[in-house]
């Protein structure tokens, strides 16, 4: 399958903000989410500024005509004899956790002056244990997502639908960047995301994990992707799995969704308390992966706008802050506190406020903070932005597209 080409300018400027830096560059993200494809863009850009085509090793460990290099001794030896001498080298390695002891042929290339290198991995697991053990301090994180509602209008904008319209087939379709060569092929389109579904749940939890029960498994996701969102905990979610006659115990509920937030297809985030200024070690949220693997999950439903816009909005804030938790403020909630090196900020998302009596609710706990931090309320509704007393209203679709704050 063909995938529609889309620039990323945010992924390719953290590439070009670490090249030639004495650090592993590490492009994580769920399977499918395109980072195969930011290493073939970032390798063109190589090309435009002058580097010599020889210079550069790509090397996709999930292609057949790889499989031997799945043996790391192989895999540093190839690398190595592809080398320009004198100069520097740039090597893309693509899925590398599928080597065992693959961190070994990383380390050796890793001390090479004359190489500058880049993988990928579809799983947490690559930066847990030795690697992160031998490789402390020496390399960076970037984590990869499906586009982003910016991206997907990007990738759309010949349509010339309107911003509402790009929003509906958003959270229909979802942005993994291969489901935009099938917009118009609803069932072709279920299909690959359920294939995609399917190799992770199988390949990077099952497997990973030694789970035998994966129809259990299969519940929990499909429970999870239909709670995103919502506050929860291990227990909570064990005992909702019961009653609807899939018995999990709160260990095994704990061990499936670390094997899916290790793959990236769950999201958790930690509750903060504000007034307390501690992370709270009961409840957290937990955000989906893509909306369109939530449909395909949930039989085609697209409900609850309101959770699915969150849902949207932490992905974003993910890419615009260092890091984001969950806010409680006395017996209030607070649906994002962001950090990031220009200090704290305060969001909150509600699909309309447009009744009066749902406005203050989800202004209150924001005045409630006593702090001058900026605050803001991200709405559907259609309207220019406003002041609510240190509150900033801005329309979700705008804010998304940096159209606004």
């Amino acid at each position: 399958m063909s995938v529609q080409i889309v620039d990323r300018p945010f992924y390719l400027d953290k590439l070009l903000r670490f090249k030639d830096k004495s650090v592993i560059k590490v492009i994580t993200g769920v399977r499918r989410c395109g980072k195969s494809t930011m290493l073939a863009m970032f390798a063109k850009y190589l090309l435009n500024l002058g580097i010599d085509e020889a210079q550069i090793q790509t090397y996709n460990l999930e292609r057949l005509e790889n499989e031997e290099l799945l043996d790391y001794r192989r895999l540093y030896m190839r690398c190595v004899e592809g080398l320009v001498p004198g100069k520097k080298n740039y090597l893309f390695i693509d899925e590398i956790q599928n080597v065992a002891d693959f961190q070994k042929a990383v380390d050796s290339l890793y001390v090479r002056d004359d190489v500058d290198l880049y993988i990928t991995g579809s799983n947490a697991f690559l930066l847990s244990g030795n690697l992160a053990t031998l490789l402390s301090g020496r390399y960076v994180e970037i984590r990869m997502t499906p586009f982003s509602f910016a991206e997907y209008r990007a990738a759309r904008e010949d349509t010339g639908e309107s911003l509402q319209r790009t929003w509906s087939s958003y959270i229909a379709e979802g942005g993994m960047p291969a489901t935009l060569q099938l917009s118009d092929d609803p069932s072709s389109r279920f299909d690959y995301l359920d294939g995609i579904i399917s190799t992770i749940l199988l390949k990077d939890v099952a497997q990973r994990l030694n789970i035998a029960n994966t129809l259990a498994l299969s519940s929990l996701v499909t429970f999870m992707f239909d709670n995103i969102a919502n506050l929860t905990s291990v227990k909570a979610i064990a005992d909702a799995m019961t009653a609807q006659g899939v018995k999990l115990s709160p260990n095994t509920v704990a061990e499936y969704l670390s094997g899916l937030c290790n793959s990236y297809f769950l999201y958790p985030v930690k509750r903060f308390d504000v007034r307390g200024k501690r992370l709270l070690k009961i409840s957290e949220k937990y955000y989906g992966v893509d909306m369109g693997i939530r449909r395909v999950l949930l039989s085609a439903q697209v409900r609850d706008v309101g959770r699915i816009l969150e849902n949207v909005v932490f992905f974003e804030l993910v890419r615009r802050y260092t890091s984001v938790s969950v806010g409680k403020v006395n017996d209030q909630e607070i649906d994002f506190i962001c950090t990031s090196e220009y200090g704290r900020a305060y969001y909150q998302v509600a699909q309309s406020v447009q009744d009066p009596s749902t406005l203050e609710r989800e202004i209150s706990a924001l005045r409630a903070t006593g702090d001058d931090y900026p605050k803001f309320l991200l709405t559907l509704d259609d309207a220019e932005p406003l002041s609510h007393n240190g509150v900033t209203q801005l329309n979700a679709l705008d804010w998304l597209m940096g159209l606004s704050v």
